[in-house]
């Protein structure tokens, strides 16, 4: 592990380059400071829900989940280094099925909604799908952990499922959306 930070300001920053987890210093606009910020932001959001009141089951999937998106944040700013396996992704997916087992069948789309926890969740989301396409789009310049591109796929759709469980768990209903014609 590198050196701990006893000094949160450096001055390095200010003409608007960072250093990666190697010593490499790149532009802050570069495709890799975007994934990997974006992925922290990721993980802000999904602290964000912790903050609310939730089931425990979803508080300890949540946790993980920012442990594991914290190795994938390191992953991206170290090129060529690997922290994420695939068994994150099976994780993801069986957790999917666990909360997805007892919800209703989609009918209509939901709107973000429900409750200020599953509104947090589907924040959380969308960040989720953001940080997949600032990971592809490095993808296409360097190489990148294919299994980090399926975890944010699969965290995206299991954030959705928690947040229909949180709507009902808080005692609201989903939103769901009605076409403009049909709306009143």
């Amino acid at each position: 592990m590198g050196n701990r930070l006893s000094k949160i300001y450096t001055r390095t920053g200010d003409k608007g380059t960072t250093g990666l987890g190697d010593g490499t210093r790149v532009e802050k606009t570069s495709a890799r400071v975007e994934a990997f910020g974006t992925v922290d932001e990721l993980n802000s959001a999904v602290g964000l829900v912790l903050a609310a009141k939730l089931p425990q089951e979803v508080r300890t999937c949540l946790t993980r989940t920012q442990h594991e998106l914290f190795d994938l944040g390191g992953e991206l700013c170290m090129p060529g280094y690997m922290l994420v396996p695939g068994s994150y992704v099976d994780g993801l997916e069986q957790a999917l099925d666990g909360f997805n087992k007892d919800l209703p069948p989609l009918k209509d789309f939901i709107l973000p909604g429900g409750s200020e926890a599953a509104a947090r969740c589907h924040l959380a989301r969308t960040i989720a799908r953001r940080a997949e396409r600032r990971v592809l789009s490095l993808s296409q310049l360097e190489t990148v952990n294919e299994a980090s591109i399926r975890y944010l796929n699969r965290l995206s759709d299991l954030l959705f499922v928690i947040s229909r469980v949180l709507a009902r768990h808080d005692g609201g209903a989903e939103v769901l959306w009605v076409h403009g014609d049909k709306r009143e």
